[in-house]
């Protein structure tokens, strides 16, 4: 019986922070060791970052890179450990990983599947890798095997998935298999969507069945460049079985998550299963003393709390994009978050997730690490107390107008105290005047509702911008901006109004869901150690219908008045910009599952109004905030959809809808005739 000690290690990294990144590897490498952890599987990309985007191209990235794959090769005594950085091979860049052991490089194997669609661009820097292939790379004296490789360390044969390997059909385990590997290594940079982890635990356990071996995956943790979030998602298992997984959305540096595996357990079975021989000239030979492992208690991985309460993604939300937000901050070094909160479902949710972020750190770290990791605001290193440090963190301003109502200002100031930001009010009436009369004196004639409405409605959104960017910059804040997705794909926002800010916490997410998550997190909340984490102060938002506020309120305007109701226009997104369906097509979708609710012609009307405002509109979309990548799809066109700013606009294909609908019509009258 062969027992070897384990270890995945996640890691929450940053693009290009050479000093950071390398001191979070080896502060996890020399706790792994303190833990008689024996394999420790590292972060893809871990030392450079991930999302290095074009600096890859940089000389001095590589050379950076392995500078401090040398200073980490110096903490590695007694214990192997494979970390993920770029390397440059016959001119070309590669993604690669380097196995180290008892403070030698044994070698490098590079990624042979790159993945190059939705938020992913690899293909962009790196080259795929040739399954088979072999090389040498030589680093400062010493040449080293690089390609596709198998170690043999003292008899235990370790092989690698590199990510997006594992995702393909024809993954390198197949190969690994047949070379009689017992533990495969995934080191991983996957971005965090809606109940992927899921699918990752699929693959893992999948893996470690069909490839008879135990199998490490690894990924990075939090907000490591702007737009993707890592859950920090890491597991082992062994021969189909998971013997652990890690916490997610975690708010420390690193995480270990370790196992103890038996060697020869999964041998047995490989030695049942028929596949053909495959050649040697593959293999490293390496000496290292396992040391001896006692058997342990069989393991049983466990889903977390929230994982299991039935609400899984109102959780995965409200903890990725707090995580999200957190990093965002630290990582930019800003003092704060300023919102403009109208009172209204979106800048409520910005401002709940500024409270989550605050009390899921807490719950995470303890107060003590939340104010180390925040050490640059020397503020609030005095406070004792969350509320004084939220007060400090988060402020938000509510700008009313003669349009806006009581009850947006009472759901504004109830929620602010509820979370115990800073809560400021003003009137901006007296701008609003300004501005009209300036430009009524220059044109010769009075702005009026009846001539000139949006831009009246417009006016208002952009006087408050520079308030509150006034505000921010006095504290060193970001400014949030707050439009969801919904939104976002028809453009109903103002620019340079309500579209202001640094960072948009909500738009990878739906109006209709969005106003559900903050029903639950006003009644249920987040599931942290047997409590739950609530915001009561969204209980007046929750009874308010959507409005812009932007008309007279004797005009009662409602956003779904202005547009279509937010269920219908989340479905044609779906039906049109994900699933890239015609006018028509969508037409008939809606049709088949609205036809009770809606006639043809209404819903015919919002299939067309959604194709001219989202062709109309790309040029908001490129100029949006940074939003974070939620969902299999989102419409950042730097993350996943790209859309010429000029075109055609849909109108051959409206057409064909439309004549479509003429021959029905005409149909019905002459079948009622003949009748």
């Amino acid at each position: 019986m062969k027992l070897i000690k384990v270890a995945a290690g996640t890691l929450n990294q940053t693009p290009l922070d050479w000093t950071n990144n390398r001191n979070n590897i080896i502060s996890c490498i020399e706790d792994a060791y303190n833990q008689d952890i024996s394999i420790l599987c590292l972060p893809e990309l871990c030392i450079s970052g991930y999302g290095c985007e074009d600096a890859f191209y940089h000389p001095d990235v590589l050379e950076q890179s392995i500078e401090s794959l040398l200073e980490i090769v110096r903490h590695t005594s007694g214990i192997i450990v494979s970390v993920g950085l770029p390397i440059k091979i016959n001119h070309k860049l590669y993604n690669a990983v380097c196995l180290i052991a008892n403070k030698k490089i044994l070698g490098f194997v590079c990624k042979q599947h790159l993945p190059n669609y939705g938020v992913f661009y690899e293909d962009r820097w790196f080259h795929r890798w040739q399954n088979g292939k072999r090389d040498q790379i030589e680093i400062g004296e010493m040449s080293y095997p690089v390609g596709d490789l198998v170690f043999d360390v003292d008899g235990v044969r370790i092989g690698f998935e590199i990510c997006e390997d594992a995702w393909v059909a024809n993954r390198p385990g197949r190969i690994l298999f047949e070379r009689g590997v017992d533990i495969i290594l995934n080191p991983s940079a996957s971005p965090f969507t809606f109940s992927k982890f899921e699918t990752r635990e699929r693959l893992v356990i999948d893996g470690s069945r069909a490839f008879a071996c135990s199998y490490i995956y690894t990924n990075l943790l939090g907000n490591e460049a702007g737009r993707l979030i890592f859950d920090g998602d890491a597991m082992i298992a062994s021969d189909g079985n998971l013997l652990v997984s890690s916490p997610r959305f975690g708010y420390a540096d690193y995480y270990l998550t370790a196992a103890v595996v038996d060697v020869e357990a999964p041998r047995i079975n490989h030695s049942q299963i028929k596949s053909n021989h495959s050649a040697s000239d593959w293999k490293v030979n390496v000496l290292f003393d396992f040391p001896e492992i006692k058997p342990v208690k069989v393991q049983k991985a466990q889903l977390e709390s929230f994982e299991r309460g039935g609400y899984l993604k109102e959780e995965e939300f409200a903890r990725a994009v707090s995580l999200g937000l957190f990093d965002y901050l630290r990582k930019s070094r800003s003092q704060g978050f300023t919102i403009s909160l109208s009172g209204g479902a979106d800048s409520c949710a910005c401002v709940a997730l500024m409270g989550l972020m605050i009390r899921l750190a807490d719950e995470s770290i303890g107060l003590k690490a939340f104010k180390q990791k925040l050490g640059y605001i020397s503020k609030i290193q005095s406070y004792e107390t969350l509320e004084e440090i939220t007060a400090q963190l988060i402020q938000t301003i509510y700008q009313g107008t003669e349009n806006s109502s009581t009850d947006t200002f009472e759901s504004a100031e109830s929620l602010a105290k509820s979370i115990g930001a800073s809560f400021y009010h003003i009137n901006i009436d007296g701008l609003v005047d300004s501005y009209k009369g300036l430009i009524e004196q220059q044109i010769g004639r009075k702005l009026s509702w009846q001539t000139d409405d949006l831009p009246l409605q417009n006016i208002q959104a952009r006087v408050r911008a520079p308030s509150v960017w006034l505000l921010a910059n006095l504290h060193n804040h970001l400014l949030i901006a707050t439009s969801n997705r919904s939104e976002v794909a028809v453009g109903y926002c103002t620019m340079d109004g309500d579209t202001a800010g640094s960072i948009n916490p909500i738009s990878g997410v739906e109006k209709f869901w969005l106003r559900n998550w903050l029903v639950w997190l006003e009644t249920i909340g987040c599931e942290v150690h047997g409590k739950h984490i609530k915001i009561e102060g969204l209980h007046r938002v929750n009874h308010l219908q959507p409005t812009a506020e932007l008309r007279p309120l004797e005009q009662k305007q409602t956003d779904e008045k202005d547009l279509m109701p937010y269920e219908i226009l989340n479905s044609i997104e779906n039906l049109a910009i994900y699933q890239k369906k015609a006018p028509l097509e969508c037409l008939f979708f809606l049709e088949a599952n609205y036809q009770e609710r809606f006639d043809q012609k209404t819903l015919a009307v919002w299939v067309e109004r959604f194709f001219r405002l989202w062709s109309r509109n790309q040029w908001k979309r490129e100029r949006y905030a940074p939003g974070f990548h939620l969902d299999s799809y989102n419409l950042d066109p730097r993350g996943w959809c790209r859309f010429p700013i000029l075109s055609g606009g849909f109108e051959k294909e409206l057409s064909d809808m439309q004549e479509y609908l003429e021959k029905g019509i005409k149909k019905q009258s002459k079948n009622k005739i003949g009748f």
